[in-house]
């Protein structure tokens, strides 16, 4: 009770979305505070997470995957059977979840994969684990496959705006069965009408689609949530060079 008493004021900060505050609060906790390590290792790995700090986040993260000892330890490696429902394997999977993210989008895709696979074997298959997979498949030039994981993740939750989204993309960007691509992402945008990168793939279908104004309207509004993106950045330039 204590350890955890110790860090309550982080985590209402955190709840709260302060997240620089609460990993100020954690950062300044002193060793004799009485915290546990690793749940201070789990709670600072989120906190840099969310502030996009993905180096510092994986540190920690790390830490909490390697810090369970026990059945807990071996949990994703021994298959579904092996795994016992308790918070802390909830807690291992988050972690393994958000390192498989992490090293995806810093480019170590084998880590990435190993995650992915461990969690794959504890049965933890979620719509959201399905479309990681997707995506890491389509970073490979893999499109059949990469169809086939975002079509596992809708099965799971239809409602899924990543795998919505996603699938729509890629069908798209393979110009296979634009309608329903088209029908995808419009449910994405519906479900995430801020998404940038909703707004991104429906107007790359249209672009697809030859309907070139349509494509640009719903490019330039991805453009304006998220300026430094690349991939928004040149399809956009594509739409503009042949709807002049």
């Amino acid at each position: 009770m204590a350890e955890q008493d110790a860090l309550e004021e982080g985590i209402s900060l955190y709840n709260r979305m302060n997240y620089t505050g609460a990993l100020s609060f954690f950062l300044s906790l002193p060793p004799e505070s009485g915290a546990d390590p690793v749940d201070l290792a789990y709670y600072l790995g989120l906190c840099y997470a969310k502030l996009k700090r993905y180096d510092d986040a994986m540190i920690y993260l790390e830490q909490v995957v390697t810090g369970f000892s026990g059945d807990s330890a071996s949990l994703g490696t021994q298959g579904e059977a092996a795994v016992k429902k308790t918070p802390e394997s909830d807690r291992l999977l988050q972690c393994r979840y958000l390192l498989a993210i992490i090293y995806s989008m810093t480019g170590r895709q084998q880590l990435a994969d190993f995650e992915l696979n461990n969690l794959m074997q504890s049965g933890y298959k979620t719509a959201s684990l399905y479309a990681s997979f997707a995506y890491s498949a389509w970073e490979k030039g893999d499109s059949a496959t990469c169809i086939s994981y975002y079509e596992k993740a809708l099965e799971a939750d239809e409602n899924n705006p990543t795998a919505l989204n996603g699938l729509g993309y890629v069908l798209a960007s393979q110009n296979k069965d634009l309608a329903k691509a088209l029908s995808y992402c419009k449910k994405a945008l519906s479900l995430a009408p801020d998404s940038a990168a909703c707004l991104d793939s429906i107007g790359w279908v249209y672009y697809k689609m030859g309907l070139y104004s349509q494509a640009r309207k719903y490019l330039e509004q991805a453009k304006r949530k998220d300026s430094q993106n690349e991939v928004i950045s040149k399809h956009l330039y594509e739409a503009e060079q042949v709807d002049q």
